[in-house]
C-alpha cells in the first residue's frame, strides 16, 4: 500500500485538542492494524521548545534519539505506544535554518530564495517524510499547530494545497473548529466554522473530513447544515464533544465513524470495526475507580500544561491502581518551615517537579525535608532529586551551604554539579544531555524491584548537572543510597532511601515514558505506595 497522508488543521481558536484527535485518529488506525506515525508543525520561529518558558507553550517533551519537542508529541506517545524521533516535531526554525544553510553553502546557485518555492518545497519533504528511508508506513499524520489565518502558517498551508494536488486520493484534510454555545441566546452558533472553512477554501484547501469541537450536544440538523455550508458530506461531519477523559475521545471518535470516514475518502474498503479490547478495558477501570488519592505536585509553575507527561502518568498510574489520583499543584516559591505541614496537609504522597533555575528551589528542599522526616512517599525527578540530594546534605550529612553548582557556583560543597561535558558550552539550545541512557539497578533495591527485578533499563535525560560522585561514599553511609547508575559515564542516575516507605529520587524523567497501555513502572510502584 503506498503511504496515506493526513493533515490536521485547525479553525476559530487554538488550544482545540488537535493533538488529542490527532492521537485518536494514529489509535484507531492503528487498532486496524495500519502502521501510522504522527507529526507536529510548529509555526514559530523557535528551532525547537527547548529555550521556551512552560508558561509560554507548556512542557517540553523529549524524544528517545534527544530531540527537545511540542508537548503534543506526548499525546501521540501516550495514545499509540510509537516512539517519535526529531522527524516528528518540525518548526518554522527549522524549515528556514536548512533553508538559509543550503544557501550560504551555495546549494541554490545563486538564485533568489523565496517563501514559494523554497520553504514550501522543504516543509513539503518534511511532510513526506523524505529523510526516513525504509519506515514503510502505512498512515503519516501531520497536526501543523496555530489557527487557519495566522501569518505564521501561511507557508504550511501552501504547501498542504500542493501536496494535495501531487497525492491525489492518498491525502486528506481534517479540519478541527469550534461550535461556541451562546447562553443568552441559548444557541449554538456554527457561523465561525462557516469562515473558519471559507479562510481554508480560500487558501485552496477544501477540507474533507470536520470534527465540530462543542461543549454541548450537535443534533443532526445542526450537522446537515454545517455539511451542506461547507461542502462537507454528512457523514463526514463528526462532533468531539468534552469527554469525562481525553482517553475517551478515540472510543467517541469510532462510534461516529471517523476513521471509516477517512478510509473512505482514501478509498481503502472500510471492513469491520475493530474491538479495541485493551483500550476499553483501560477505560472500564478509569470508570470503575472511585476511591480517590491526594498526590501534591511541588513545583513552581502554576500551570497544567508545564507538568502535562508528570499528570498523565500519575493519572495512568492511579487507573492501573484501581484508585483516582487527585492531584494537588504547591507552589514551591510559597512553601516556608512555618507552612509546610498545612501545605502537605492530607497529602498521600508528593512529586518533586523538574525545572530549571533559582526560582522556587528552596520551597521544594524543605517540602523534601519534610516528607522524608515524615516518611510521606517522595519521587523526585531530575532536578526534584537534586533537591532531595543538597536536603540530604544540609540536613543528614551536615553541611549547611550545600548546594548545586548551577544555584551556587560557589558553594563549598556542590553535591550537584554541572557535567563535565556541559563545562564549555556557551550555545543554551539542545546542548544538554538529551534522549534515552542506559541505567545498571542495583540488585534488591526499591527502584529493581518497581522495574520488575530488571537490572538494566533505558529512560530519557534532559539535565546539565548531576550527582557529585565524591560524595557517594558518604550518602551512602548517612543512608541515601546510589541504586541506578549510568554504566557509560558512571552518573548516579537513581537515588533512594530504603528504610524509607517510598522515597525515590531520579535524574531522569520517567513521565516521557508512560503510556496508556504500558504505564511507568516508577509511577506504579509509588502510586501503589500511596493508596496503601
Amino acid at each position: 500500500m503506498n503511504t496515506k497522508y493526513i493533515f490536521v488543521t485547525g479553525g476559530v481558536v487554538s488550544s482545540l485538542g488537535k493533538g488529542i484527535i490527532s492521537a485518536s485518529i494514529g489509535k484507531l488506525l492503528q487498532a486496524r492494524g495500519y502502521k501510522v506515525t504522527i507529526q507536529k508543525f510548529d509555526p514559530y520561529i523557535n528551532i525547537d521548545p527547548g529555550t521556551l518558558n512552560p508558561y509560554e507553550h507548556g512542557e517540553c517533551y523529549v524524544t528517545e534519539d534527544g530531540m527537545e519537542t511540542d508537548l503534543d508529541l506526548g499525546h501521540y506517545e501516550r495514545f499509540t505506544g510509537i516512539h517519535t524521533t526529531r522527524h516528528n516535531s518540525i518548526t518554522t526554525g527549522r524549515i528556514y535554518k536548512t533553508v538559509i544553510d543550503r544557501e550560504r553553502r551555495g546549494d541554490y546557485l545563486g538564485k533568489t530564495i523565496q517563501v514559494v518555492p523554497h520553504i514550501t518545497d522543504e516543509i513539503k519533504r518534511r511532510m513526506l517524510r523524505e529523510d526516513e528511508k525504509g519506515e514503510d508506513l502505512d498512515f503519516v499524520i501531520t497536526e501543523v499547530g496555530g489557527t487557519i489565518g495566522d501569518i505564521e502558517s501561511a507557508p504550511f498551508m501552501e504547501a498542504i494545497r500542493q501536496l494535495r494536488w501531487q497525492l491525489g486520493r492518498n491525502a486528506v484534510c481534517v479540519h478541527l473548529t469550534y461550535v461556541p454555545y451562546l447562553k443568552a441566546a441559548d444557541e449554538l452558533k456554527t457561523k465561525p466554522t462557516q469562515h473558519s472553512v471559507k479562510e481554508l477554501q480560500g487558501m485552496g484547501i477544501q477540507p474533507d473530513i470536520l470534527v465540530l469541537r462543542t461543549e454541548r450536544h450537535l443534533d443532526d440538523s445542526m450537522r446537515l447544515k454545517v455539511a451542506s455550508f461547507c461542502n462537507v458530506d454528512l457523514e463526514c461531519v463528526v462532533q468531539s464533544e468534552d469527554m469525562p477523559s481525553i482517553y475517551e475521545v478515540p472510543v467517541s471518535m469510532q462510534h461516529q465513524g471517523l476513521d471509516a470516514a477517512i478510509l473512505r475518502k482514501i478509498g481503502i474498503p472500510v471492513g469491520e470495526t475493530p474491538a479495541m479490547k485493551p483500550w476499553n478495558n483501560f477505560l472500564e477501570k478509569q470508570r470503575n475507580a472511585k476511591r480517590e488519592i491526594h498526590i501534591g505536585l511541588v513545583g513552581k509553575y502554576d500551570l497544567q500544561d508545564a507538568y502535562k507527561s508528570i499528570r498523565e502518568s500519575l493519572n495512568l498510574a492511579g487507573i492501573y491502581n484501581d484508585v483516582k489520583a487527585k492531584i494537588h499543584f504547591i507552589n514551591s516559591e510559597e512553601i516556608t518551615s512555618e507552612n509546610v505541614a498545612e501545605k502537605l496537609k492530607d497529602i498521600a504522597g508528593i512529586v518533586v517537579c523538574p525545572g530549571f533555575g533559582q526560582r522556587g528551589i528552596e520551597g521544594k528542599i524543605i517540602a523534601a525535608e519534610y516528607t522524608r522526616t515524615h516518611d510521606i512517599p517522595t519521587f523526585g525527578i531530575c532536578l526534584g532529586m537534586q533537591m532531595m540530594v543538597i536536603e540530604f546534605a544540609r540536613n543528614v550529612l551536615g553541611y549547611k551551604d550545600a548546594n548545586s553548582a548551577e544555584m551556587n557556583p560557589d558553594t563549598p560543597h556542590n553535591v550537584i554539579d554541572i557535567m563535565e561535558e556541559q563545562k564549555n558550552i556557551t550555545q543554551m539550545g539542545g546542548t544538554m544531555r538529551l534522549g534515552a541512557y542506559e541505567c545498571e539497578l542495583v540488585e534488591g533495591s526499591r527502584a529493581w524491584e518497581a522495574y520488575n527485578v530488571q537490572c538494566s533499563i533505558k529512560e530519557r535525560h534532559r539535565h546539565r548537572y548531576e550527582f557529585n560522585n565524591k560524595y557517594k561514599k558518604e550518602y551512602e553511609a548517612a543512608g541515601m543510597k546510589c541504586v541506578g547508575i549510568n554504566p557509560a559515564a558512571d552518573l548516579v542516575e537513581i537515588v533512594e532511601i530504603p528504610e524509607k516507605k517510598w522515597y525515590i529520587g531520579a535524574q531522569f524523567h520517567p513521565e516521557y515514558s508512560s503510556t496508556v497501555l504500558h504505564p511507568h513502572p516508577l509511577f506504579m510502584d509509588f502510586i501503589k505506595t500511596c493508596s496503601k
